[in-house]
């Protein structure tokens, strides 16, 4: 009996060593990091890899800022953006251990003010609605009315009222920042606690956590702090940092490589970090369980055939791969992104933080998955998505190019330019601008500081737009219409990008 006993251990031991991550497959990841970054031509990165209760790999690769050239290491600042997400449902996670809500209550029952378009929704959505993204709004819906913009969190909250849903209530997976903010905003009522005081006290600092701000602005007291970048007619340049604090628990958190590789240790070792438990284990079982379930794409499927589901959960995505189950998300900033990822049955984990634009997470992610789980067939992915994304951007090029190509160059407005001077609104946006010199036509989104820019005749009476102090952003076509009578009476922006849809702005020509 003890030689089978022994026999079984020696086989359990085996098949534990050959879960861990040998000396040589993180030497072999470290080298593709390091051309993978030459090859996306991204200027920084930082990665930390953890296993149990340690990191087991961190570093930086590259620069903080195409200009002063400052190296990236594993403590460099990041943007984590939407990583922020599972920040905020563990803190209400927090108060439902401690019998200070549910995650079935209603919203009204905490915000009495909070409305949306539906009032059978405004009545009914519950928090578990908030944090899983089943409201019925359209992914990114009114994601233009906080983004760069002077409204307040209360005030961002209260023009959701005007979204108009995309499709049923509870029907189908619609991701939505605001409805974040909305839940970051129930803490105050119950704790007496800011969203941002909460986090602080009950996350970060006992992670240990301590480089790590919530607002741009604290950004002053820090040193080694990644630089945002986006490309310019072909050249990588830096850009500013742009404050997100009237979204802050849908995306502000900055941190770095190791001080996230801590919060991953938490979250994979049942809500424990070096024996402070921070939320009971039943807690991190549910903000890790499906409850919103998204479509695997047909492309997504072809390019990943082992996996055959994908789902939303209370801060975190989750789907398969290679017969795990994977939790992760991914944040998206000005000029930077970022990608957590979670093997639970492993208990590994690891964090990408990049400051740029690029796919170059996601081609690390997968790297990374095959890598740790042995994956026979492993690909490269950074060859794979580069070469997607070159597709997509001559298919971008050549789309401009026949837009060009099929306007109407000799077409004059319909109006005088005068005509079209005036403030235009909406309840979603109070007010936007026409001006004239008398030569040209000027948009001013007033609430926006960086959305101003100069009209371009394009055709008829439509006009191109930029915005030149928002680069990340194309170039767009703003259409003016008139009513019954003739007179100009309404405008249409339309900026072609997967983060904000102008279109939801039906802006009316106000009267003097």
């Amino acid at each position: 009996m003890k030689k089978y006993l022994f026999v079984f251990l020696w086989l359990l031991m085996g098949i534990s060593l050959k879960s861990q991550p040998t000396p040589q497959n993180l030497e072999l990841l470290d080298h593709y990091f390091s051309s993978a970054l030459a090859e996306w031509e991204v200027p920084g990165l930082a990665i930390a890899i953890v296993q149990n209760d340690s990191i087991i790999f961190a570093k930086g690769y590259g620069v903080t800022d195409v200009t002063t050239r400052q190296p990236v290491n594993a403590n460099t600042l990041f943007a984590v953006a939407s990583n922020t997400k599972a920040y905020t449902a563990t803190a209400l996670a927090m108060l439902v251990d401690e019998g200070k809500l549910q995650w079935t209550d209603k919203v009204q029952k905490y915000l009495p003010w909070f409305r949306l378009y539906d009032p059978y929704v405004s009545s009914n959505i519950t928090i578990a609605d908030l944090l899983s993204h089943r409201s019925g709004l359209a992914t990114f819906s009114g994601d233009l009315i906080w983004y760069g913009s002077n409204y307040n969190r209360r005030q961002v909250i209260e023009k959701a009222a005007f979204l108009k849903p995309h499709h049923g209530f509870r029907e189908e997976f619609g991701y939505s920042n605001i409805l974040y903010l909305t839940a970051g905003e129930i803490i105050p009522v119950v704790t007496g606690q800011s969203w941002d005081e909460f986090v602080e006290q009950r996350i970060l600092q006992p992670l240990g956590m301590k480089r790590s701000v919530l607002h741009v602005s604290e950004l002053a007291l820090r040193d080694n702090v990644a630089q945002p970048h986006t490309t310019v007619d072909g050249k990588t340049r830096s850009i500013p940092w742009l404050s997100w604090d009237n979204i802050a628990p849908a995306g502000s958190l900055i941190s770095s490589a190791n001080e996230m590789a801590n919060w991953l240790i938490m979250n994979l070792n049942e809500g424990t970090f070096q024996n402070k438990k921070l939320i009971n284990p039943e807690r991190v079982y549910e903000l890790q369980s499906a409850q919103t379930p998204n479509a695997v794409a047909p492309s997504a499927k072809k390019l990943f055939p082992s996996t055959h589901f994908k789902a939303y959960g209370f801060g975190w995505g989750m789907m398969d791969y290679l017969g795990y189950k994977i939790v992760q998300h991914n944040g998206g900033y000005d000029g930077m992104v970022s990608q957590t990822t979670l093997i639970p049955e492993k208990k590994l984990g690891f964090v990408v933080l990049t400051n740029s634009n690029s796919n170059l997470y996601f081609a690390l992610m997968y790297k990374m998955l095959d890598v740790l789980l042995e994956n026979p067939t492993e690909q490269d992915w950074s060859k794979i998505t580069l070469e997607r994304m070159k597709k997509n951007e001559l298919w971008q090029k050549e789309t401009e190019a026949k837009k060009a190509a099929e306007r109407n160059k000799n077409s004059r407005p319909s109006h005088p330019l005068t005509d079209f001077v005036g403030m235009y609104a909406c309840p979603l946006y109070d007010s936007v601008e026409v001006k004239t010199d008398g030569k040209d036509l000027y948009l001013s989104m007033m609430h926006t500081p960086d959305f101003q820019g100069k009209l371009s005749h394009w055709q008829y009476d439509s006009f191109r737009v930029e915005f030149p102090a928002s680069p990340s952003l194309p170039a767009g076509i703003v259409t003016f219409f008139t009513n019954r009578d003739g007179k100009v009476d309404r405008m249409e922006i339309f900026i072609e990008n997967p983060d904000f849809d102008f279109t939801e702005f039906e802006l009316r020509k106000q009267a003097r």
